[in-house]
């Protein structure tokens, strides 16, 4: 064999190593259109609740490259609230999708004023505008159900009957799951209702909302009136209160999609 066939035989067995390896590389390894690196996402959970109400939705946010811390709220007033949701803001790099669930709705109305916030994500959730409490929302509508099985302890903090998040609060996750969310629930202090918010953020940044149609906490009419009022992008979920317990996946697709378009 002469030394140019030599050469070429080699090359020509260089070159389908190559392509071999590149076929056996994990598509893990390949650029994806769906990586979101450098965005973060700071979820904030509500009354009755810690940050482990978002486990099931912060692997389906991580698997898309977005950076996810939970706040863990005192529950002690708006302004504690937001002062921790602030802390978590400051410490990202990059731009910052805040999202609130229930009672946080109020919490990143008024901790989504910082610059890094580029989006609002509302989860079945309160939003208010200046000078307005949950009660100022509430005013003249009737207690529902669930509201005779609070249970208030001599500090002035509320808790949910565990019949009443099975029932009410958590109504489509399995019993077990829900007598769970009943044992790790975070007791939340009444006057939380009449704190008000100092400044909307949702009036300068895009909102998105997670619409749950079979909220017994949280009537969805009254979340489409919200929805429609901050002008948010809405997204509808056949889910109990908690969707992000019940259809994780839905809720982070609201998420990852208040990302993609987060400037």
């Amino acid at each position: 064999m002469n030394t140019l066939l030599k050469k070429c035989l080699a090359a020509t067995l260089l070159l389908g190593g190559l392509m071999s390896l590149a076929a056996f590389t994990p598509a893990s390894a390949a650029s994806s259109p769906d990586d979101l690196k450098g965005k973060n996402v700071v979820l904030v959970h509500g009354a009755f609740a810690d940050g482990s109400s978002w486990d099931k939705v912060i692997p389906i946010l991580q698997a898309k490259g977005l950076h996810v811390v939970a706040v863990q709220n005192s529950l002690r007033s708006l302004d504690d609230d937001a002062a921790a949701t602030k802390r978590v803001i400051e410490q990202q790099n990059g731009p910052v999708i805040l999202v609130g669930h229930s009672w946080a709705g109020a919490v990143i109305t008024q901790a989504g004023n910082d610059d890094k916030v580029k989006a609002l994500v509302y989860v079945a959730a309160f939003a208010l505008d200046k000078d307005q409490s949950i009660n100022d929302v509430l005013k003249g509508k009737p207690a529902p159900p669930w509201a005779s099985a609070l249970q208030k302890d001599s500090a002035g903090y509320l808790t949910l009957s565990t019949d009443a998040i099975i029932h009410d609060f958590a109504q489509d996750l399995p019993v077990a799951q829900a007598r769970l969310v009943a044992a790790t629930q975070g007791p939340w202090f009444a006057g939380c209702t009449d704190d008000k918010v100092s400044e909307a953020a949702w009036h300068n940044k895009p909102s998105w909302w997670v619409l749950t149609e079979k909220d017994r906490m949280i009537p969805p009419a009254l979340q489409a009136a919200m929805a429609q009022q901050i002008g948010a992008t809405v997204v509808k979920v056949d889910a109990s209160h908690v969707a992000m317990l019940s259809k994780p996946a839905e809720v982070a697709a609201a998420i990852i999609a208040a990302a993609r378009e987060a400037q």
